[in-house]
């Protein structure tokens, strides 16, 4: 059977509100994690589900942002062209989209045909305006790479003197500054990890100082219509009291829309140039009648949905775009703004790979309407929020599960019972219903829960609105109690009538107020109703459904049969916590290669078993010939051999910034980026003896936070006997970052070797001490140190992998 052609494109009704929804292009370097979800495309989500709820005209545009540095960037790392990159990241972000239920009219992207046409038409509108200016810029150029480095190809420290973090050249994650990469403090190149240097190149600017005017009236005018919120308000002033200045519109880049200009041919529009007008060509995509949404202000409202850190170039450098064409453009009405959800003890980091991903959350086997839920209920409105499996199992368990499932199904359960014990699934007559005391107090109580919902969701105030739906479950279930509707059905069954009549209107009213934020959910329990979504599923003023909201009872006509009850959640249990809190845990990367050292360390540990170490020197001919016996650990499947030892670098040492005996290093072990390390040593080496010095480094061990900071790498040290002197174990000057380290053996007895598959730290250092001093070899050339043995607990306890 064929399927049926898509619906006709929506355009603009007059005499209707017409909604034009936008979410934050999610960038296609990485799948998207729970902090861009619910930031950009899940809110949109709900508000447009919202808008179609209540009978509005409303079309969601979103796609994915394809041009610029960080998908030439991740082309590298995979070693394809930006175009496969695009290709594989826009289906993989379009099925995360499709599971978590995101219902766009549009999901297009922005390497696209229109993208060129519209970003041209744009550019030559405010070229003839005279609204762009050449001027010549100092720009970081690698000579290793042979290529000017854009913004993301520049890391250093950010110039904030009150910041101080890692940072890359276009913005500073921890403290949102926007940047130049010649603001950087040391900074480097990311491919070749050189020191880039300054040199000239020619660019196009757009003058913001010269559309301020336009631009400020803009902004007074329409965040108090709009009512914006109060952090994206915040951001706008920040960037206006500093003073705006001229915006340089071009890149060195040779992936991204061409610049149509003949001394510019050879660059392209930056990316925040051009990936906010992706809202307009991905809409042209949608019809070729894009302009009837996107030149219509008088009859279009524009209501764009992003994370904070996004805010200047959608009320600074967008707005200023489209004012400087002098074309009569929808320009942006409201603003919904989120703070960042934070991961456990740290950022969601979508470049670090740290957090739970889109398709993470599919692998866990909570439903996606739990997800949505979680999600919404902590969204970060106004300020930052954690998410914390403890808190979704909690979430899960006793808001969903005990509040609302319980309510639900308690009532369709109940109704569904054969006659003499139910109303065997027929829905009972309930007249003068308004006349029930009990049942009157709770409808007025639910009728003013739905007008705080509806208030809520007008102002966009998500979280609130779901918080008022939610009620009326809590409501519903205290009203279910106080009525005691199982003694009424035997001592009163008009009186039951009306409540179980009512209960099933409460029911069907919050399979209606849920279903922006859980549209599975609302689908099922309409099928449990026996009642068919596209029907009935509207919250439309002009169909009466907000007066009904006052008599329930009214909703769910007498003698109609629902279908058959099941249960709406599952309990999240505390074992099933405790897998995802380890599942999930450090990076993508760092899982990855913990799941394949795990499979590795498995297939080895089984062919050494049993396995001696030995220097094979003369001592262990003499020890045999003179009976010696062997030492008690003997029967090993650890050894020296498994430990994967590199020499390191040291680029940048600091004390730890929780713990005063510890440091926190970034270590080059020769990959494709340093390893964060954290070392107990900062009684025996100062400080400055930590920078830029090699080091031997024992790579295989498993990650262990550390006061907060995780370390995924031990730097190698000794001590003497009683621990009054530490030295760190040096390999020879002519050594190469990176090159494995080996082992000869020890000084002491040739026959000991090393027992337990999860050796701690501490038990091999002593056991080491006691068979004799640990003597390494760099290629063929022994070294050690004065002081000996390898002295660990000062630096981590974790367990080899």
């Amino acid at each position: 059977m064929a399927s049926s052609p898509p619906p006709p494109p929506k355009l603009p009704i007059p005499g209707r509100r017409n909604i034009l929804i936008t979410s934050a292009l999610p960038y296609v370097n990485n799948v998207p994690h729970l902090g861009n979800i619910i930031g950009c495309v899940l809110s949109a989500d709900v508000f447009a589900r919202y808008c179609r709820l209540r009978g509005y005209n409303a079309i969601y545009i979103c796609g994915t942002d394809e041009y610029g540095t960080a998908t030439e960037t991740k082309a590298m790392e995979e070693k394809c062209t930006p175009k496969e990159i695009c290709d594989k990241y826009h289906a993989i972000h379009s099925e995360v989209y499709k599971w978590f239920n995101i219902k766009f009219d549009k999901f297009g992207r922005t390497s696209s045909p229109e993208q060129t046409e519209v970003c041209h038409a744009i550019f030559h509108k405010l070229m003839e305006n005279n609204w762009l200016t050449e001027n010549t810029m100092q720009q970081l150029y690698c000579d290793t790479c042979q290529r000017f480095l854009a913004d993301r190809l520049v890391e250093g420290t950010c110039p904030n003197k009150v910041c101080n973090a890692a940072a890359r050249g276009d913005q500073c994650e921890t403290c949102s500054t926007l940047l130049n990469p010649t603001e950087l403090i040391d900074p480097k190149c990311k491919v070749c990890k050189n020191t880039p240097r300054v040199r000239d190149t020619d660019h196009l600017f757009l003058e913001l100082p010269l559309l301020k005017d336009k631009l400020v009236n803009y902004i007074n005018a329409t965040s108090v219509a709009g009512m914006w919120s109060q952090n994206a308000i915040q951001a706008t002033n920040a960037w206006l009291k500093e003073g705006l200045k001229p915006r340089c519109i071009t890149r060195d880049l040779k992936w991204g829309v061409p610049v149509p200009h003949d001394k510019y041919k050879d660059k392209v529009f930056y990316v925040w140039f051009d990936a906010p007008i992706g809202y307009v060509s991905i809409t042209a995509s949608y019809t070729p009648d894009w302009e009837k949404w996107w030149k219509d202000p008088d009859n279009v409202e524009l209501f764009q949905f992003m994370g904070k850190d996004n805010v200047p170039f959608h009320t600074i450098m967008f707005p200023s775009t489209l004012l400087g064409t002098g074309e009569k453009w929808t320009m942006m009405k409201t603003i919904s703004v989120t703070e960042y959800l934070n991961y456990e003890a740290g950022k969601f980091s979508k470049s670090k790979g740290i957090g739970v991903f889109g398709n993470d959350a599919k692998d866990t086997n909570v439903p996606p309407e739990v997800w949505r839920y979680y999600l919404l209920m902590n969204r970060p409105e106004a300020s930052d929020t954690l998410f914390t499996w403890a808190d979704l199992q909690a979430k899960l368990n006793s808001e969903l599960l005990n509040n609302l499932g319980n309510f639900i199904n308690r009532v369709l359960s109940f109704v569904a019972k054969p006659a003499g014990a139910g109303y065997g699934s027929i829905v009972p007559d309930a007249p003068n219903a308004e006349s029930h005391p009990l049942t009157k107090a709770y409808a007025e109580k639910a009728s003013k829960w739905v007008e705080q919902y509806l208030d809520a969701m007008e102002k966009v105030k998500l979280k609130q609105g779901l918080k008022c739906a939610m009620a009326i479950s809590s409501d519903g279930n205290a009203y279910l109690q106080e009525s005691q509707f199982w003694k009424l059905y035997k001592e009163d069954s008009a009186a039951c009538a009306i409540v179980m009549k009512t209960s099933l209107g409460l029911v069907y009213l919050l399979a209606c107020l849920l279903e922006p934020f859980m549209p599975s959910l609302s689908e099922e329990v309409l099928r449990q109703l026996n009642l068919s979504p596209e029907e009935n599923l509207s919250f439309s003023e002009e169909k009466g459904e907000i007066t009904k909201a006052k008599s329930p009872w009214d909703f769910v006509p007498a003698g109609h049969k629902i279908g058959k009850p099941v249960p709406l959640f599952k309990e999240l249990k505390d074992e099933e916590v405790a897998l995802h809190r380890e599942k999930y845990a450090g990076s993508q990367a760092e899982r990855s290669l913990k799941a394949a050292a795990d499979a590795e360390a498995s297939k080895v540990a089984n062919k050494l078993k049993g396995t001696k170490l030995s220097d094979g020197g003369p001592k262990k001919e003499q020890k045999k010939q003179s009976g010696g016996s062997k030492s008690k650990t003997a029967e090993a499947d650890i050894t020296v051999a498994k430990l994967d030892i590199r020499v390191g670098l040291i680029r940048k040492a600091e004390k730890h910034p929780d713990a005063d005996s510890l440091y926190v290093e970034e270590i080059d072990v020769g990959e494709d980026t340093p390893r964060t390390v954290v070392s107990g040593l900062v009684k025996f080496i100062p400080l400055e003896e930590m920078q830029n010095r090699k080091v031997c480094v024992l790579c295989n061990l498993k990650p262990v936070a550390m006061r907060g900071i995780k370390s995924h790498a031990m730097v190698l040290a000794a001590s003497n006997e009683d621990h009054t002197k530490v030295e760190l174990v040096e390999p020879p000057e002519s050594a190469a970052v990176g090159e494995r380290v080996t082992f000869a053996g020890y000084s002491g007895d040739p026959e000991a070797s090393l027992s337990g598959k999860s050796k701690t730290w501490e038990k091999l250092a002593a056991e080491l001490h006691s068979n004799g001093e640990l003597v390494a070899c760099y290629k063929d050339v022994p070294f050690t140190t004065s002081a000996g043995v390898c002295e660990v607990k000062t630096i981590a306890n974790g367990e080899i992998r």
